[in-house]
């Protein structure tokens, strides 16, 4: 069964309810947000221009369900790379009423599987806070391996802060 699925419009008011209601939880992982983020129109906004690069091969920007089919949170692969790079980064996020159930493991698993399969990527990166374990085992469950630390990396929480930096590569994909 699928757990993620293309963003859609349609899910504007779902994803505002969502990050609402989970405001606290994803504040500490997230940038600082204006308010408007967090109404539907706001989503809208945010849903329109990330299916703009997705039409233009930039970023693949899904939603994660729940068994029943339910949108519990979402999954991208930003900043889509080609030529010789064939790379891209992934941001996730799960709701904290489904934190911590196997959701986010999934989820990561299907999207590197589509970067491969589908997409033809050679590498999908992803950054957590150093401070963000269940993140960190959530890529390492999925085969993702630490490169590296980058000192002010980004802007969450309102101030810069240090992340570690996984990585995952297509396996058997090496040439010469």
């Amino acid at each position: 069964m699928k757990i993620t699925r293309l963003i859609t419009v349609g899910d504007a008011p779902t994803l505002a309810e969502l990050l609402r209601a989970n405001r606290e939880f994803l504040a500490p992982w997230d940038p600082v947000r204006s308010e408007d983020y967090f109404t539907a129109n706001g989503q809208q906004a945010v849903i329109e221009a990330d299916l703009q690069q997705h039409e233009q091969g930039a970023k693949l920007p899904h939603v994660i369900l729940d068994e029943s089919g339910r949108v519990i949170g979402r999954i991208t692969l930003n900043g889509i790379v080609r030529g010789p790079f064939q790379s891209c980064a992934m941001g996730y996020w799960v709701s904290a009423g489904h934190n911590g159930r196997g959701f986010a493991t999934r989820a990561v698993r299907e999207m590197v599987r589509v970067a491969f399969e589908e997409l033809g990527l050679h590498r999908v990166q992803a950054e957590t806070l150093l401070h963000n374990v269940r993140s960190q085992r959530v890529l390492e469950r999925n085969g993702f391996v630490q490169f590296g630390m980058a000192p002010e990396y980004l802007n969450i929480a309102g101030r810069w802060q240090d992340h570690n930096m996984y990585q995952v590569v297509k396996p058997s994909s090496a040439t010469g």
